[in-house]
């Protein structure tokens, strides 16, 4: 049966030729990232900052992998890159970043290097549009390699959308934000995005006792 289908894909293919069509030989994108697992966190983010599984690759400066510890305790996961983040090719780019830095080294008594911050989506959308579902579904297998890597106490996710993406979740992000919450044998505690701080200062009082929360879990 295979053959006679072949027969026929062949037969179909001659009469294109026949007609002016004109074919070139087949060539495979990422055939590295498909075929080979990495071995290493580095193998990983150097296959993330050559991937064009999706059509973010055409607007993006570049791809952010992640930045920070390989071995760091704590893992923060951010939604999508900025413009800002993508254009300077800075994780803690502009105001957002300037508070998360803040949180991290006044609240947590830690270094930008200690922590691990990537991103669910490693490029910037489209004209700031929302992250489709099939551009999550290309960089998905590579969060959670990270992660697999990396092997964090606890997993930082900053707003609603990262915590949504990471844990299939759709709850109301009020009713579980700061809260640890078990996800795949990691330790994972929602918090509110720097950006949501900077359009609500009044949350910063929350944001800091879910701070002392992750820090618990140190």
């Amino acid at each position: 049966m295979k053959s006679f289908q072949n027969l026929l894909l062949l037969q179909n293919l001659y009469r294109l030729k026949a007609i002016g069509f004109s074919y070139s030989d087949s060539f495979a994108i990422n055939q590295k990232t498909v075929d080979e697992k990495p071995h290493s966190i580095f193998e990983l983010n150097k296959t993330i900052s050559t991937c064009f599984l999706c059509d973010l690759s055409k607007s993006r400066v570049q791809s952010m992998s992640g930045y920070g510890n390989p071995n760091a305790d704590i893992m923060f996961i951010d939604y999508s890159v900025s413009m800002s983040q993508d254009s300077t090719n800075s994780y803690y780019a502009g105001h957002s970043g300037e508070i998360l830095k803040n949180m991290i080294e006044n609240v947590l008594h830690l270094s930008i290097e200690d922590v691990y911050l990537t991103h669910a989506i490693k490029c910037k959308p489209l004209n700031s549009n929302l992250p489709s579902n099939s551009e999550w579904d290309s960089c998905k297998s590579y969060l959670f390699s990270q992660i697999e890597f990396i092997k964090p106490k606890v997993i930082v996710t900053l707003g609603k959308d990262a915590y949504a993406k990471v844990t299939s979740e759709e709850k109301n992000f009020q009713n579980v934000r700061g809260h640890i919450i078990n996800f795949k044998n990691y330790k994972l505690v929602p918090m509110y995005h720097p950006n949501h701080l900077l359009r609500n200062p009044d949350d910063k009082k929350i944001a800091f006792n879910d701070l002392k929360t992750i820090k618990s879990c140190l």
